[in-house]
This record gives C-alpha cells, structure tokens and sequence, in this order.
C-alpha cells in the first residue's frame, strides 16, 4: 500500500519565508507597445476605486496621451532628484515611498538602471525592498530583459538588452499577459502611438518585424505559461493534492542497462521539442543494479550523460523495485507523459515476476505511457556474493548451517517426545527455516524446508524411519514448511533491500555533510582545493585533481596523491572545458581519448576552475550510481570556490574604496594647502618684476604657473570623482574658444606653429564655457609638451552630418597600437609612448571627465601616417546650435 501523501517540507518554508511580505505583480509584455503600463494603471485605478491604498511610485507615459489620463486621480510620489555628472536626474524615491507605506505601489519599468547616487543599481532591487516591507506592488516589463532568454532574444532580433531582470523575480510573481497580434502593434507603431515617426520607421526595420513581434510573442507566452505551472506545482506540494495536474507538458524517460535506452532518451528529446516541455531522464537504482557489472553501470552512465547533452535534468532514484520507484518519481514531478522500454523477456519470466509495463499502465492513472521496444536483455553478469539476495544459491556455508539447525531441532524433538506428549512437532521445524531464509537467502530458506520436511517425516511421522506418509494430513505441515521458507525469505530480502538504501541514503548525506563541513572551515582556495581533492578520492575511489586558470595557462593546484602530470591530450580537454564549461575526457562525448575525465567548477557564470578524475585502472571514472553524489560534491566545491572568490573581491572593493577615499582625501588637501602659497610666489614675482628685470623672475613665474596648473588639475580631479561637477551651458563660439585657450597655452606651445584648419561658418555649440575651455587647455598643453620640437600643432574642424569633431593634432611618436584609450585613465602615462614624459598623467583624465559631463565624446588615435597622436572632442548633433536655414537644409 502507497503512503498518504503529505505536504511538502519544503513548501511549507517557502510559504513561511513569504508571510509578511508583499505580492508582486508583473504585466509581461512580448515588445514595447502592448499595453503594459496602461493595463497595470487600469488595473490599480481600479483596486483604488475599490477603496485600497493606491500610490504611483514610478510611471513612464512616453507622453501617450491616453496613459497619462489613466494616472488622474490616483496619488504620484514625486521623484528624487539626483545630480550626476553635471546633469540632473530622476529617480523613484524608495525612501519615501517606504515611509508613505501604501497597500500597493505602482513601479513601471521593472528592468529599469538606477542613477548613480541611488540605494540600488536596478530597480527590481527597489521593488526588492518594498516587498521585503509589507508592500504589494504591480510592475512591468518586456520578455526580452528576462535574463535567461537575453541570448535566445539576441539571436534572431540581433539586439542585446542589457537591463535584465533575474528569473527568480519572475517565479517569485504573479504574471499577467498584456499581448495583442502583431499586426496590430505595427499599426500602433505606423500611427506613432509607440515611438516618434522618424524613430518608428527604423524600429519597423529592425527590431519590430513581424517575424520578431511573433518569435517575442510566442516566448512571452510559453514564460508565462512555465511561471502557471511552477506556482501551481508549488501549490500542489504545500496542499498535498495527488494527480498529475496536467496543464502543460511533463516528461519523464525511464532508462536503464538495456541495449536501446539511447534511443529512448533521443525519442524523449524529440517529444519534448514538440511539445515545448521539459523533460528528465531517470534511473531507478534496486538492489538489483549493485550486482550490475562494470560494462552495465557505464552503459547506464552513457546514457545519462547523452540525455544531459539534449538537455534533460538527470536523475538517480533509489527504490525497493522499479516499478515504486517510477511511481513514486512520476507522482513527485507530476508527470504527465512516461516512456518506458519493454524488453524482449521470456514468457517463464513474465509469469514468475509480472510485466512492469502492464503495472505501470495500471497504476499511474492519468499518465500517459509510452511503451517502446528496447532490445534484448544484458546478457548474465557476475553477481555480488558479499550479502545474501533472494535468488542467490549461496554459499555451501549456509547449507551446512541450514543442515546442522534441522538436525539439532531433530534432536531437540526426539528429547521433547520421551518426556512429553507433543500433539504436533512439526512447529518446531519452523525455526530452522525461518532463520535460514532470513539470513541465508530464498534457495538456503527452500533447502532448509525441504530438509524440515523429510527429517519430520522421517523420524516423528508413522511408518516411523521411512519416508513414505500414512496420514496424508501431514502432507499439509510438509508444505507448510517450504511455504514459511519463501515467504519469510521473500519479507526478509526485502526489508533488507530497504535497509540498504536507507543506509546508502545516510552515508551519502553524512558524506556531503562532513563534506561540507570541512569545506565551511577552510578560508584558502589552495586549502579548499587540497581538501576537495582527498575527500572526492576517498569517498569516489578515484585519483582527483584540481586545476586552476593563471597567466601561463591552466595549472595542477592539488591532487588526491602524488604529482600528476598531465599530457597533451588532457590538457586540450581540460582547456576546452575550461572555455565551455561543459564536461569533456574519458567517460564523455568530447575528447575521450583522453585518460581524465574533466568537469567543470562554477557556480554561476564563470568557470573557476576544473576538476580531473581518473582511475587506477584505465576505466571509465564513474559509474552511474555515483553520479548524483559526484554532481553535489562538484555543487559544493565549486560553492566554497565561489565564496572564496566573493570574498576576495569584496576585500578588494574595500581596499580600493579606501584607497580612493584617502587619495581624494590627500589630494584635496594638498591642492588646497598649496593653492596659498603659490599664490604669494606669483605675487611677489609680479610686484619684484615691476622693480627689476632679472631672468630668473620668468623661471620663478613658468614653474609657479606650471606648478599652480598642476594644482588646478589636482582640484578638477577630486570634483569629476566627487561627482560635484556643476554646468552653466550656454552657446559657445569654437574660434573664439580655440583662440582663447591657445593664447592661455602659449607658454606650453613655445616652439610650435598653430595651425586652425576649421570652416568660418561652424555653428555655435552648447557647452559649459569653463570646463570647455579646461579641455581645450589641458589637450593644446598635451600637444606642446610631447610634439617634436619646431613642428606645428594643428587645431582641425570637421562637420559631418549629425556631429561636429575638433580634434588636436601633434607630431610626435604617437601612442601604443591598440592601447590609444588607457590615456584617458587617472596618472596613466603609457610606456613606450610620447606619453611618459613629465606631467602627472591627470590631464586627459580630467578632459574625459569634463567632456563626458557635457555629453561629448573624448577619442584618442595615431595619425593615419603614425607620426603622431589626434585626440579629437566630438559634438553630437543635440549640442549643435544650428541656424534656421541649415536646420532646414
């Protein structure tokens, strides 16, 4: 009889981890355009008109006319104000949506990037927190910012999304579909409902085809339908409801020793793909598949490891029979599809044990069971004579032992019989037959019967000292007997079936326990490498070895013995795992010429370092029982491996926040501390210069005017890194500012002729007038001190269609092929370059910054004849301040 079933444990500490908590809402939508925010407005319009506590955190209208009527009448949280880089931004205040503390919360735009200066980088992270506070929240995004289909998008739309928004937000919400036809969005679009015309027109090109809107459409669906289903499941195993609740597909592929379980696992790939389901390949493991040979447990292991390569989950399930196994297994994940083989079985088997088919078809009602031919039975195998089984001969110990109990239970009856009048002495047989069916096994438990039998017929039954029976009632005691043999063997082997697999369960968990355990403690990765190597290879009986990625290529950090030393062949599968991240090596489908076998550690998307097992032997490393055990002994290494990495970062990050602290810090006061006295040198050298007209005053007033701009940039530094840049825009004419910057440069240009190559008619430009003409200072100063002696320094203009470049070109060795960008790094001045000599390497840092804080783009390159470097400021076209006439034409 099956057990009740019972609500699942780990249901329950998933519901209890959710009291308190808000819910979340998410309107998933296939593009733009759907409808999202206005349903999610509709939505909360209404929850308000219902009398529920109604706040818009944050909404994106894009200036829809009919979506910004909908947010009339409910409550707006005005945004927060952050400056950045000059610029001002907003951003949704978590702060004070926390302390207002409404009963729903309005957040658009789930997949959104906070500003810097915000609590959190994404928004999902603030939404994050107003779960986390007791808020319930409705939020929206696209399909394609869900992280686990960024590449699936990317592929066929040829557009990354770089806002993405983990799965577990998703599985976490309720999800509602805002979807409307293809056809229809595209007319959305054409009408400009979505995107201004001119921006609709190259999105209908490009990213919203028809073919994309489908494909998008389609992938919104099915997640939608993959996030049902798992929250229906999870309802499922909390509630303890039985059946299989086949909303949507779930398949499961039996497979085992037999010849043909590769073919059910490919027919089990196709199935799935039809159907769009998930699939799992299981292995049920009795007490029959430890008496398997070496040959059954790798086909088994191969045939898993295929159905990992056609992307199954895999599993090993320990079960008294396989027929309760599947049951149970098929009960568990709520299957609704199974694909067994039937293998070609004599008829003789068949009546003695059943058709495991015709109980499966019988007993998994609303399953459906797909019966397929795979091959022929294994052909005979050694079996194991370490523990007695049911439907082992034995060893002619337990005959002996078997014969010797009848015989003192004879005796034992012959004293009782000359002192007492037994009614029946045949009870007393019963105990040599109980305990040699129960220790020795079915066939010693039969002797044993038979031998009960004839010596009670021999000695107590009349005609006594023959075997022939005069009362055919006692006929029944003989049969009595060999009935008690088997049945007591037939309870007594499986019991220790149970035993066993309760007590391979226990090793197994005490295992990873201490496993664990061990690994807890260690704070070193050559520690935890040393230690995951001995432990893998005592509890697996392999050699183990761990490499690790350095600069001179991939390199043995520990192994289980001696020094290994790998060849050429286990090299290149170990450094193809490595850029995979896929198992490779003996026992798998790539380089299996290999002696090693090779997996990879990671726990998420890096591999951190690679794992290498082999056997004594030459054979294959793992067997198929000791699959599941060795995936979790990779999960918690590479676990340990991930968090000795985060924590090294983290000290890292800490340290270089320190150091930038301490630097602002110094810097900052040493700008400061010599700002006063410099400016008493350039006083006193201009009131000495108006009583005397001695040389060394210029030196005097040159390296103090030097000195005081190496301050300034000191000062301009610590304000880009502070994020305190403040703009004052305001139409700039180049000429002037070139002319300008140039006559406050001359001392740095000495010796160059300047050349301005620029059209009369440029338009002017809207940036800020200062930190503009700190660019022009610090790229014309660049130019002077690292440009050859007596060659020019050209000033050039360039207009093209949207954008306006001004670019600074010197005559000098120019700068590293393929580094030209590190020369915008704070105090970088690159080796083997124009770039070494003198300055403090913050110049052009400080020319990056300012420029990028007035929306230009700062570029460096080599002259096309590499006689020199071009460092060029380039003006988008929204910068430009064009005249009417050229804005028309």
């Amino acid at each position: 009889m099956s057990e009740p079933a019972r609500p699942s444990p780990e249901s329950f500490l998933r519901e209890a981890a959710q009291e308190g908590r808000g819910r979340l809402k998410i309107f998933l939508g296939a593009a733009p355009g759907v409808g999202k925010t206005y349903e999610m407005l509709s939505e909360g319009a209404a929850r308000a008109r219902a009398g529920i506590d109604v706040v818009v955190g944050v909404v994106e209208t894009h200036g829809r006319i009919e979506t910004e009527a909908l947010t009339r009448g409910l409550e707006i949280l005005p945004r927060r104000a952050l400056d950045y880089e000059g610029r001002t931004l907003t951003e949704m205040d978590l702060d004070a949506l926390l302390e207002r503390r409404p009963a729903l919360a309005l957040v658009d735009e789930l997949a959104h990037t906070n500003a810097h200066g915000s609590r959190h980088s994404k928004r999902y992270q603030d939404v994050e927190e107003l779960l986390a506070a007791g808020i319930d929240v409705f939020s929206t995004v696209n399909i394609q910012h869900v992280e686990s289909l960024n590449d699936v998008v990317a592929s066929f739309t040829r557009v990354r999304v770089r806002e993405t928004v983990p799965d577990s937000i998703l599985e976490a919400a309720e999800i509602e579909v805002v979807d409307i036809p293809p056809d229809e969005l595209i007319e959305r679009l054409r009408e400009g409902k979505v995107y201004l015309p001119e921006e609709a027109t190259r999105a209908l090109a490009h990213f919203f085809s028809k073919s994309n809107l489908s494909a998008l459409r389609e992938l919104a669906l099915r997640r939608a339908a993959q996030a049902v289903d798992s929250r229906m499941l999870e309802h499922l195993r909390a509630s303890a409801q039985t059946g299989t609740w086949g909303a949507s597909e779930r398949i499961v592929v039996a497979v085992s020793e037999v010849s043909g379980a590769e073919g059910l696992v490919r027919i089990a790939k196709r199935m799935a793909d039809a159907l769009h389901a998930p699939w799992t390949a299981l292995h049920i493991e009795t007490a029959r598949t430890r008496q398997l040979g070496a040959a059954e447990h790798q086909r088994i292991a191969d045939v898993l490891a295929l159905a990992t390569r056609l992307g199954a989950q895999v599993a090993t399930v320990p079960a008294v029979n396989v027929i309760e196994g599947l049951k149970s297994f098929v009960a568990e994940a709520r299957a609704t599809q199974l694909i067994v083989g039937k293998s070609v079985r004599s008829r003789w088997f068949e009546l003695r044990h059943g058709s495991v088919v015709d109980r499966l078809v019988r007993e998994t009602p609303g399953v459906a069971v797909h019966v397929l031919p795979s091959g022929s039975e294994t052909a005979p195998r050694a079996r194991s004579t370490t523990a007695p089984r049911s439907g082992d001969w034995g060893r002619p110990s337990f005959y002996l032992w078997a014969t010797l109990m009848v015989a003192a239970v004879t005796a034992l009856g012959a004293t009782v019989l000359s002192f007492l009048n037994v009614g029946n002495i045949a009870l007393l047989y019963l105990l040599p037959v109980m305990v040699a069916a129960s220790l020795c096994g079915l066939r010693p438990g039969l002797y044993a019967g038979l031998a009960s039998s004839l010596a009670y017929n021999f000695f107590f039954l009349p005609p006594v000292g023959t075997f022939s029976v005069s009362n055919p009632e006692n006929v029944v005691s003989i049969f009595v007997l060999i009935g008690v043999a088997f049945v007591t063997s037939q309870l007594t082997s499986r019991v220790r079936v149970q035993a066993d697999l309760a007590a391979s369960s226990a090793r197994t968990n005490a295992a990873l326990a201490g496993y664990l355990r061990q690994l807890t403690a260690l704070s070193d990765a050559q520690a935890v490498a040393r230690a995951a190597c001995a432990e893998i290879g005592r509890l697996l009986g392999l050699r183990v070895l761990i490499l690790e990625r350095e600069p001179t290529g991939l390199v043995v950090q520990a192994t289980s013995g001696g020094e290994v030393r790998l060849e050429t062949m286990e090299l290149a599968a170990a450094q193809w795992v490595y850029d995979t991240g896929q198992p490779a090596g003996r026992g798998t489908g790539t380089l299996t010429a290999s002696d090693w076998q090779f997996q990879p550690l990671r726990s998420g998307e890096p591999v951190l370092a690679i794992m290498g097992l082999a056997r004594d032997d030459g054979g294959d490393p793992i067997r198929s029982d000791q699959l599941a055990l060795l995936g979790s002994l990779i999960d918690q290494t590479a676990l340990a491996l991930e968090r000795l990495r985060l924590e090294g970062e983290m000290r890292d990050v800490e340290a270089v926040r320190e150091r930038d602290r301490l630097r602002a810090a110094l810097l900052s006061s040493v700008s400061h501390d010599l700002r006063t006295p410099l400016t008493s040198v350039l006083a006193a050298a201009a009131e000495l210069r108006r009583k005397t007209h001695d040389p060394l005053l210029d030196t005097i007033e040159s390296e103090a005017l030097r000195l005081n701009r190496f301050v300034a940039n000191l000062l301009d530094m610590t304000r880009v890194e502070a994020g305190a840049l403040r703009l004052n825009t305001e139409p700039v004419d180049l000429a002037d500012a070139v002319a300008g910057a140039v006559h406050d440069a001359r001392r740095a240009l000495e010796g160059h002729a300047i050349q301005l190559e620029a059209s009369p008619d440029l338009p002017l430009v809207s940036v800020d007038p200062q930190l503009f003409h700190h660019c022009l200072l610090n790229l014309l100063d660049n130019a002077g001190r690292y440009g050859a002696p007596g060659t020019p320094v050209v000033i050039r203009a360039e207009r093209s269609y949207d954008a306006l470049t001004l670019s600074v070109v010197d005559e000098g060795p120019g700068l590293p092929p393929g580094r030209e960008e590190e020369v915008f790094e704070t105090f970088r001045r690159l080796e083997g370059s124009d770039r070494t000599a003198g300055g403090t390497g913050l110049g052009l840092a400080i020319v990056k910054g300012f420029a990028e804080a007035m929306g230009l783009r700062v570029s460096a390159a080599n002259r096309p004849d590499g006689q020199g470097a071009v460092f060029s400021l380039r003006f988008p076209d929204r910068l430009l301040i064009l005249d009417q006439g050229e804005a028309q034409g």
